[in-house]
């Protein structure tokens, strides 16, 4: 069952959002040369708890892991997908991207969001990787609108990455969210015919996240349970926003 959210929900997941938004750009500044991901998750919890908010990851349970996920963000560099691990022996380097994804809940509601950054100087073919990810996001959040159908928004995911020579992964897809931190529906970034293709009506709020290689689609699970890589070993990059489907077009809860 998809959930619609009134007015005044909309506005408190609003706060969530912007809340993860803040964390994100903190974050942003911090990731340089040097710094570990284990860092960026100490100065991510932090920024949680002084907000007043619980981090919507730490202690979820995963059920494909059979356990619960144990940080706050999820930090997954370079051919890692999603659902990447901080760790203090994980020190990132030039030449290196990292996508950082986070989530938290306030005031019962739940924002969730994910940036990939690059760190110095990286490849042309990296920096391009980057921008057709997020282009990808862009140009899919334009279509979460009343009236049009969920793979209005997936199709034109897949269209863009994969007219730029990119693969879309198939495994991990985007999702509703609200009270919960995954609702229905599930937001694949490719069309499965085979999948639901609800109509998008007012007061859904969709988390939407290309997940694209630079490589092909395929993707395996590390012994940690958690962590996705790509079989080939080629780059992942990885943006999401959580976006309010509303008369007056997209609302975009994840940043001001």
């Amino acid at each position: 069952m998809i959930v619609r959210k009134s007015p005044s929900e909309l506005e408190r997941m609003r706060r969530s959002g912007l809340l993860v938004y803040q964390i994100l750009q903190e974050l942003k500044k911090m990731t340089q040369e040097g710094v570990t991901t284990r860092d960026l998750e100490v100065a991510a919890e932090k920024l949680v708890r002084d907000a007043g908010a619980k981090p919507a990851f730490k202690d979820y349970y995963v059920p494909a892991a059979g356990a619960k996920y144990p940080f706050v963000l999820c930090t997954s560099v370079n051919d890692e997908i999603v659902h990447g691990m901080p760790s203090a022996k994980r020190k990132l380097k030039a030449g290196d991207i990292v996508s950082i994804d986070t989530g938290v809940q306030l005031d019962g509601y739940y924002g969730d969001s994910a940036i990939t950054v690059p760190i110095g100087e990286v490849s042309e073919e990296v920096k391009r990787l980057l921008k057709v990810t997020e282009e990808s996001l862009e140009l899919a959040i334009d279509k979460v609108r009343p009236g049009n159908r969920l793979f209005d928004v997936s199709g034109t995911v897949q269209n863009h990455v994969e007219s730029n020579g990119f693969s879309i992964v198939r495994e991990f897809v985007g999702h509703g969210i609200g009270t919960k931190l995954h609702e229905e529906p599930q937001i694949p970034n490719y069309v499965d015919r085979r999948s639901p293709n609800p109509r998008l009506k007012e007061g859904m709020v969709l988390a939407v996240e290309p997940m694209v290689n630079a490589g092909g689609p395929e993707s395996r699970v590390l012994s940690d349970k958690f962590t996705a890589v790509t079989k080939d070993g080629k780059y992942s990059a990885h943006f999401e926003h959580c976006v309010a489907v509303t008369d007056n077009g997209p609302w975009v809860l994840t940043r001001p």
